[in-house]
């Protein structure tokens, strides 16, 4: 039987190598989209960077607040008029800043004690300009305070007469960890990557093959159905395997791509972490792969097998997203789920956290007897007559 399983394996191994054209877009969509996006985020975060490094201050009315002016020049910030036409701009995304309206009489009012009106200008459609707000806010937050210290001391009251408690913040994340959140991007891509490096191979070698008939002369061969089996299962779990080992491997030149310096340091993605994830892939690529085999050895047609098994790709893609909207922390009954166990595992390995035996167990014997129970569904139904 073994003999007769390898047989098979390297057959349908060879069969899914020869559509050289569907392998060339799995490769493309499932090994160079995670990169792609990755460096994607990096140039946006550069360009947040690079604005708020050239430290400028869009203002319209700037001329009736020089004491406002003075204070922003004094934290090294350029005043920039803002153009006539801004509400527009902003609107259409032209001008990437918020505009800080000033009113005429701003130094009247500050004169009498009150508090004048100022406008920050900026839409939320406009994400270049939303990301600048806050920077601009801290600005004015800190010219009150400056004003408020001048007004006390003058009175004669002692500055720290205003703060009533004094409050330093204290993050227990460390630097492990604040990385593994730009890494939360890493796991869904290998996840899918086995997804769609195994679909097309489990859909060909089982619906593909009832469609081009060539699946009944070969079960009127004398090897055991046990052994078509397992050698279908295998070349499918390699092709889905060998997707996933590339797009692993694919993050390791992408980061050096990246065009933020601070999240080029914060990524935190090695050979360690990528061996990590393989090993994490491998009892869900084998189950993957019984299991979309499953589903499409009753199909009549590969078209009606892609139908069927869009069931699976949505709750694949659906299922880690379980961490997202869990504001609780990761509970124990996530690493029995498939898809969710191995995001959650592979969270931890991005964080730094040695994974142990009891965390791992888990997700294993469910994917091996998930998988065990698929291909012995394939099997009974080669044997049974709902082939004809």
């Amino acid at each position: 039987m073994i003999a007769a399983a390898w047989t098979v394996y390297l057959k349908e191994l060879v069969d899914a190598m020869r559509d050289r054209r569907t392998l060339f877009m799995v490769l493309l969509s499932s090994v160079a989209v995670g990169p792609l996006v990755l460096v994607l985020v990096s140039q946006l975060v550069a360009g947040i960077e690079k604005r708020a490094e050239a430290r400028v201050v869009v203002a319209q009315g700037m001329e009736h607040a020089p004491t406002l002016r003075n204070f922003l020049e004094r934290q090294t910030y350029t005043v920039r008029a803002a153009p006539a036409d801004y509400e527009r701009q902003l609107e259409e995304s032209k001008l990437g800043d918020p505009v800080l309206v000033v009113p005429p009489d701003f130094e009247a009012l500050m004169a009498r004690g009150e508090a004048p009106v100022v406008e920050l200008v900026s839409s939320a459609a406009n994400q270049r300009a939303q990301t600048g707000v806050g920077g601009v806010q801290r600005l004015l937050r800190g010219f009150n305070q400056e004003q408020a210290v001048l007004r006390v001391a003058l009175r004669g009251v002692a500055p720290g007469a205003l703060q009533a408690v004094r409050i330093e913040e204290r993050d227990l994340a460390d630097p492990a960890t604040r990385a593994a959140q730009l890494g939360t991007m890493v796991p869904f891509f290998v996840m899918m990557a086995v997804l769609y490096g195994a679909l097309n191979a489990a859909l060909d070698t089982t619906a593909g093959e009832r469609e081009r008939g060539s699946l009944e002369p070969l079960l009127g061969n004398p090897a055991p159905r046990a052994a078509l089996v397992l050698g279908k299962w295998g070349a499918v779990a390699s092709v889905g395997m060998l997707i996933a080992v590339l797009s692993c491997l694919s993050f390791l030149p992408g980061q050096w791509l990246l065009r933020s310096e601070a999240l080029a340091a914060m990524f935190r993605f090695g050979i360690q972490e990528a061996l990590a994830f393989i090993a994490l892939l491998l009892p869900l690529a084998g189950a993957l792969a019984a299991l979309l085999m499953a589903i499409a050895i009753r199909c009549k047609s590969f078209k009606e097998a892609q139908a069927n098994a869009t069931v699976v790709v949505l709750a694949f893609s659906l299922l880690p997203m379980i961490t997202l909207f869990n504001q609780e922390g990761t509970e124990p009954w996530h690493l029995w789920v498939p898809a969710l166990a191995q995001t959650t595992l592979m969270g931890r390995v991005l964080k730094g956290e040695a994974l142990s035996v009891s965390a791992v167990a888990p997700s294993v014997l469910v994917c091996v007897f998930l998988a065990l129970a698929a291909m012995a569904f394939v099997a009974r139904t080669l044997r049974s007559a709902a082939l004809k």
